[in-house]
């Protein structure tokens, strides 16, 4: 069948956590930066439709486009990441140091690839530096200073929001990750990937990959942001909170409910029940 179970679903992010683990660090380099790159096309997707005074909701229903096509292609993306590790480390199928370990090439990838987008996006939008990029430059340069003086602005409270929308962010994002794996077809992984993505992007939270590229353009067509700015008022407390609501709330919470559920009378020795009688979640 098509629908593959939350339980078998667990299953495989398990073993995919297991294979990520174990790849190189110059596929992990060049795997993210490839993501980044994508991602960045889907975020300037966005950016065209916004600049034309299209409705934000047409937007968001169109964002997905880079999800789907770095996750098919099987790239790596620090974000999705956040989760399928942690996941597998809970289950003892990864130690701590590899964890850490494709965190940071990946998340290094990501990077590489989202700047080299927002260079060849400000080259193409101004051609090669000559004009200001016209209402699209006006749109990414709004988006780079909401993204990091408005939370410099509210100091304590902009900072812990940002790290909020992070969290709120990167629980969708994990979620369409986990659900790429529940359909052996690849329209049926579209389709269950597309809700989450859409989801967030609608509401406007934050995800620190498609601000490498998002704030950068901004700040190459003259948004008044400087790199600190970038980093602390955005990129830190958003990577953090994309860390903790992947890790915690998607990762390990499944893990919990699906992976590690145990029959309580075997767990304690005795005969397991008569299958007539077993009533689980996933029946």
């Amino acid at each position: 069948m098509d629908y593959v179970n939350p339980r078998e679903v667990v299953s495989e992010a398990i073993a995919a956590a297991r294979r990520k683990a174990s790849l190189p660090a110059r596929d992990l380099v060049l795997r993210g930066a490839l993501a980044g790159v994508l991602l960045g096309y889907a975020t300037s997707l966005a950016m065209v439709i916004l600049a034309q005074g299209l409705p934000p909701v047409l937007a968001a229903a169109l964002f997905p486009v880079g999800f789907v096509m770095l996750v098919l292609l099987g790239f790596e993306l620090a974000t999705g990441n956040f989760a399928l590790l942690p996941a597998g480390l809970v289950a003892g199928e990864v130690r701590v140091a590899s964890l850490l370990r494709n965190w940071a090439w990946v998340y290094a990838g990501n990077l590489l690839g989202s700047l080299f987008y927002a260079v060849l996006f400000y080259l193409a939008i101004t051609s090669c530096g000559t004009s200001n990029g016209g209402p699209l430059g006006d749109q990414l340069r709004l988006v780079a200073q909401r993204k990091t003086l408005a939370y410099a602005a509210a100091g304590l409270g902009g900072w812990s929001t940002a790290a909020i929308k992070g969290v709120l962010c990167n629980w969708m994002v994990t979620i369409a990750t986990m659900l790429a794996l529940v359909s052996r077809s690849a329209i049926g992984k579209i389709a269950a990937m597309w809700l989450p993505i859409m989801t967030f992007f609608a509401h406007g939270y934050e995800h620190s990959i498609v601000n490498m590229f998002a704030i950068p353009a901004g700040m190459l067509l003259g948004a008044s942001v400087s790199l600190k700015a970038w980093w602390w008022w955005n990129q830190v407390p958003v990577t953090l909170g994309n860390v903790i609501s992947g890790a915690l709330f998607t990762g390990i919470a499944l893990y919990a409910t699906y992976a590690a559920e145990r029959e309580p009378a075997e767990s304690a020795g005795a005969a397991p029940k008569a299958p007539a009688v077993m009533v689980t979640p996933s029946d």
